[in-house]
């Protein structure tokens, strides 16, 4: 990389330096700190305003979210970003009829209507392309759908999910600043919606801001908060460019264990662009116990850890060619069965050893009830091997609610048989 001689670039070519000569087991998120800890510090303050309790779970729709875009739309401000939304704003507006009877085929006039506004800034190099770098801002409010809460009514802060992300981006942007990286413009996107179904990322695919020709790639951030002390991370969209897979191992300078995923379609933002055919990566640091749950707050993110994954993807940034050829993908979802029942647990999605390893087990659930835990990777179902997430969402196409299987489990390389119940 060809670093210009900023204090910020030069303190860190030394620490690279001193690390690579003298410490070869030196982390990079130590160094990263010693370069400029403000930049920790103006992260963890992004989170933790955003995952505040008076923001009230940036539910869609609600005055939490708006009081969170606004918050947004300052620090863009305060950056320097120009505005890229909807007539010289930052906010681009959407709205969503939703349905209260279910049997409808449509909305019906009487049905209510959900005002979204995703937050778009804008920084102009003069390129003849630009990259997206994206993070969803809503999140679930005080619960109801996709909550998987069981107590009383509370707020779900999403300090990871997506909190994370949306600060991510903004120490992204303030870097992105720098004419070294004037080969590319950036637009920056807080999306509104994606807890609901992708509302604000697909609306904006369909009515981007700038001429979609000019797209180059869009990089999608959500739930970085938590790397873990093995430093895995899950990058989605690797297939989605030919080029993408050497430059994720050549700038992984930051000892990730990286499990890449081919393709362009997941439960996320970026799967809004990958269908407007333009490449994508996804980048995720896994599940939690507190995922979806009032206890996703902001002194449990690890600020270091979104230190280093936003200078990884800033190298990754700097390393990419214009145009980058758009190639898709197979599209895993959509050989995904529809099931009946299910075993209870949250997988790991980092693991990338044969079977499925279970991040975490809901208590009263066909799992639970039959001793797994934390950690107990599944090996077969009846006479059906799992070898991968596929193989066991496959697995469970074949059962019905009431019937009974034996299923293999390893627990620290023993072989565990029990019989579960659906």
């Amino acid at each position: 990389m060809n670093y210009k001689c900023n204090n910020m670039s030069l303190r860190y070519l030394i620490a690279s330096v001193l690390c690579l000569s003298l410490f070869a087991s030196c982390k990079t998120d130590t160094s990263l700190e010693e370069v400029d800890t403000s930049v920790k510090s103006t992260i963890q303050q992004d989170v933790e305003i955003l995952a505040a309790d008076d923001m009230e779970g940036r539910e869609t729709g609600t005055p939490g979210e708006m009081k969170a875009a606004q918050y947004i739309v300052k620090r863009m401000k305060t950056i320097g970003l120009s505005a890229k939304g909807d007539s010289n704003t930052y906010l681009q507006h959407y709205t969503k009829k939703i349905k209260t009877n279910p049997h409808d085929d449509m909305p019906s006039d009487e049905d209510p209507v959900i005002d979204g506004y995703n937050v778009v800034g804008y920084l102009d190099h003069s390129a003849a392309k630009t990259i997206v770098l994206g993070a969803h801002y809503d999140h679930l409010g005080y619960g109801g759908d996709g909550s998987l809460h069981t107590g009383e009514k509370a707020i779900h802060n999403g300090a990871d999910d997506n909190a994370s992300g949306v600060a991510a981006i903004l120490r992204m942007a303030e870097e992105f600043k720098d004419e070294q990286y004037s080969d590319h413009n950036y637009l920056f996107i807080a999306f509104s919606g994606e807890e609901k179904g992708l509302w604000g990322s697909n609306y904006f695919a369909k009515n981007p801001t700038i001429a979609k020709e000019n797209i180059n790639m869009m990089v999608n951030l959500d739930m970085v908060g938590r790397l873990n002390e093995d430093r895995q991370i899950a990058i989605h969209g690797v297939g989605t460019s030919p080029s993408f897979d050497a430059t994720l191992d050549k700038v992984n300078t930051y000892q990730f264990k990286v499990t890449k995923q081919l393709s362009g379609v997941g439960p996320s933002d970026h799967t809004s662009f990958y269908l407007e055919d333009i490449p994508v990566l996804h980048f995720f640091t896994g599940q939690h116990e507190h995922y979806h749950k009032p206890g996703d707050d902001s002194h449990l993110v690890n600020y270091d850890g979104i230190v280093d994954i936003s200078s990884f993807i800033i190298d990754i940034v700097e390393s990419i060619d214009a145009p980058l050829e758009f190639t898709k993908t197979k599209d895993e979802s959509a050989e995904t069965p529809d099931f009946k029942v299910t075993l209870g647990v949250i997988p790991d999605y980092l693991f990338s050893g044969k079977g499925m390893r279970m991040d975490g087990v809901r208590e009263g659930r066909p799992a639970g009830n039959a001793g797994f835990i934390k950690g107990d990777i599944v090996k077969q179902m009846g006479d059906r091997e799992i070898v991968d997430m596929m193989s066991y969402m496959k697995a469970l196409g074949a059962f019905e609610p009431g019937s009974t299987v034996e299923v293999t489990i390893d627990r620290d390389g023993e072989m565990i048989k029990k019989d579960v119940t659906f």
